[in-house]
């Protein structure tokens, strides 16, 4: 795409993330499950990357962080949230009081709440090797990776006077620990004296770089005066800085952190900050957690948010659903699609008697007023009013009976029971739920001896990752319904029969789209019976 051919999309939604490792997955997680609408934005720049494996994490110990990210995602969009990949360039207020959250590919999500789950930066000591081995043999943490260095040679290099706060643990993990000051500014005496009478190998002086052996591993560590002293494993205590950069223009500044190592983003018992409807959570407010501690906070400041919202909705007297509020706007502007019938409608049923028919996700009802021309009693539904409010117009144009009908297809009853001979679903945009209501809800509404036919688009090419944040794409197709999930509900049923279930080429006449070539098709008949 050339930059003559962009045009920033605007999304809408109840919460908008930004940073997608634990804590803002367990956040995003706890939000969808309240039912609303949120929006995670992943740079994909987690503190932890570097490691091979993260520990201590009760029933995920061992794992690597990218397994993790992986499962956590897999569930936020089982409910609903989206997941993009994405950076962040600043966050700002709309006239409403809501957050304009800008992305640096030009386009930005509206919320009403936004939760900075960022994390920190480790500002590393200027010593080289340190950077090229950091996360795997150059390690600070006794708690993530002690134990896997456990009896080997360490050595723990002391940059800052908070520096010989980890000494006491490593000694437990092993006997062969050197210590070296290489910068012992601030540090009391009378500490290290204890650690000599304790055994520690205590050196000074500054350190030269880190030696890197034949096989890539780390071999030593090299003082400045050349002298070398072996090691499998290094220790360092970096500084950190907090990720706020995006939220400054709201006014957000990071404070000082009690060790005079950095900042962090400081936040009330319920992880809302100084600006009214931001919250933070995990690393950006506390530099001493570990992934687990990180998603537990997500999880409880995510809770957080969704009572601040309850309760603002209940002193408004609504019950708002974010995705009716992305989709009315997306309708807001000009026709959004051709206004032509998909061509899978048209090859599919085009035999079929007409009967009763149900559009789900009808948009601006191309295909519902098609099926009205060919004699079908037509009911077009969508989540967005202003949708159905161009169907109706479109219709009494062209002197067209077409019942429009508002509803969440995840909704309880959103749809009449048993009640169409034809349920037609062309690239709606349903929000998964764990127990598929969104597939039963369109199924329960076709009658006995009726048709299914539910189109979506090849997503493979949608996955694909566009290795450049500053080109990403505004939806997350995976947390949507699509055309396996209901095969897979059809698959071991007797009273469905599946007709069709095939990838083929996007039949033409639809609005252009450049970013899937293919349609998955699935027809299906219920029995008579």
């Amino acid at each position: 795409m050339s930059d003559s051919d962009f045009r920033p999309i605007e999304r809408h939604c109840d919460v908008a993330v930004v940073g997608g490792s634990a804590a803002g997955l367990a956040a995003a997680l706890q939000v969808g499950r309240q039912r609303r609408s949120v929006i995670v934005i992943d740079a994909g720049d987690a503190r932890n990357a570097p490691a091979a494996h993260m520990h201590g994490y009760l029933g995920r110990e061992g794992v690597t962080p990218s397994d993790l990210t992986t499962v956590g995602r897999e569930e936020v969009r089982s409910y609903g949230g989206e997941v993009l990949a994405g950076r962040v360039s600043r966050v700002t207020r709309t006239d409403d009081d809501h957050f304009r959250v800008e992305l640096v590919d030009g386009h930005f999500v509206v919320a009403r709440r936004v939760i900075a789950a960022t994390g920190l930066v480790d500002v590393l000591p200027d010593i080289d090797g340190v950077a090229e081995h950091w996360g795997r043999e150059v390690i600070h943490c006794p708690f993530c990776h002690g134990f896997e260095v456990r009896d080997r040679r360490i050595v723990q290099i002391v940059t800052h006077s908070m520096g010989l706060h980890p000494v006491g643990l490593f000694r437990q993990l092993s006997e062969r620990l050197t210590v070296v000051l290489h910068n012992p500014v601030g540090i009391d005496e009378s500490e290290i004296d204890v650690l000599r009478a304790a055994g520690v190998d205590i050196r000074s002086g500054p350190v030269g770089r880190i030696v890197t052996g034949a096989d890539g591993h780390v071999a030593a560590v090299e003082l400045a005066d050349h002298e070398r002293i072996d090691a499998d494993a290094v220790v360092v205590g970096p500084r950190f800085r907090a990720r706020a950069e995006p939220f400054a223009s709201l006014g957000l500044r990071p404070v000082a952190h009690p060790s005079g190592l950095g900042d962090v983003v400081e936040t009330d018992a319920t992880g809302a900050t100084a600006i009214p409807g931001l919250y933070a959570a995990g690393n950006v407010t506390d530099p001493s957690q570990q992934v687990l501690q990180a998603a537990a906070d997500g999880s409880r400041v995510g809770a957080m948010v969704s009572f601040s919202l309850a309760d603002d909705d209940i002193r408004a007297d609504a019950r708002r659903s974010g995705n009716e509020a992305d989709w009315d706007h997306r309708y807001a502007g000009d026709q959004m699609w051709s206004g032509n019938p998909n061509g899978t409608l048209v090859n599919e049923v085009g035999g079929l008697a007409p009967g009763r028919a149900l559009d789900v996700g009808a948009g601006e009802g191309g295909d519902a007023l098609w099926l009205a021309e060919q004699g079908w009693k037509v009911t077009a539904s969508d989540i967005s009013q202003r949708a159905l409010d161009r169907v109706n117009a479109e219709a009494e144009r062209r002197a067209l009976h077409v019942v429009c009908h508002r509803a969440d297809a995840n909704a309880v009853d959103a749809f009449e029971t048993a009640a169409f001979d034809l349920v037609s679903a062309h690239y709606a945009s349903i929000p998964r739920t764990p127990d598929g209501r969104g597939v039963r809800n369109l199924l329960n509404a076709v009658a006995p001896g009726g048709t299914l036919l539910v189109v979506s688009h090849d997503l493979e090419p949608m996955r694909a990752p566009t290795g450049n944040l500053a080109h990403s794409r505004p939806f997350d197709p995976d947390a949507y319904l699509r055309v396996d999930d209901f095969a897979a509900m059809l698959t071991d049923s007797t009273e469905w029969n599946i007709e069709v279930h095939e990838k083929r080429p996007r039949p033409a006449g639809a609005a252009s789209a450049a970013h899937h070539i293919e349609d998955v098709v699935l027809r299906a008949r219920r029995s008579a019976s």
